[in-house]
């Protein structure tokens, strides 16, 4: 439990924890906080981009031919929609990145929103083992601290 790895990394390192003073592995927790921080806020990010291409995606089987006519409300902003009326029940727009759209018909789309949800996930799931490794090297880091910490305060006893 002394000895942590970083197998994430093309040349595998290895650190004896013991060999390192207090200082040092302090500071080495703190900045594996700092990273495990990093991965929970692109997880969330993450998240939130996996709902939206969800939400698009399940907002398709909506269009059908029936629906050509009906009134709908389009968004302008996040909290703003004025009324529309449905033109087009077979072709879409979608936001591709960067400010570029392109229209596709509900298939192509439909398999556009599968596609970017599998490769979200794919990330996700990259991420969340990359954390729980770096997870495993903070709590070791800890247990080295609280040992050293507690031969310090027998020392001092002993001394006493």
């Amino acid at each position: 439990m002394s000895q942590i790895s970083m197998t994430e990394q093309p040349n595998h390192h290895q650190i004896d924890l013991t060999q390192l003073d207090l200082e040092q592995l302090t500071e080495l927790k703190h900045q594996l906080d700092r990273e495990l921080a990093v991965f929970q806020d692109s997880l969330h990010s993450l998240k939130i981009a996996q709902s939206k291409f969800q939400e698009s995606n399940e907002s398709l089987d909506k269009l059908t031919p029936d629906a050509a006519g009906k009134e709908i409300l389009v968004p302008l902003t996040g909290s703003m929609y004025v009324p529309g009326k449905l033109a087009d029940t077979e072709k879409v727009l979608i936001d591709i990145g960067t400010g570029y759209y392109a229209e596709v018909t509900i298939p192509h789309a439909k398999e556009y929103f599968k596609r970017r949800i599998a490769y979200v996930t794919e990330q996700m799931e990259k991420i969340q083992v990359i954390g729980q490794e770096k997870n495993k090297i903070r709590e070791a880091i800890s247990d080295v601290i609280g040992m050293k910490l507690k031969s310090l305060q027998n020392e001092v006893v002993e001394q006493s």
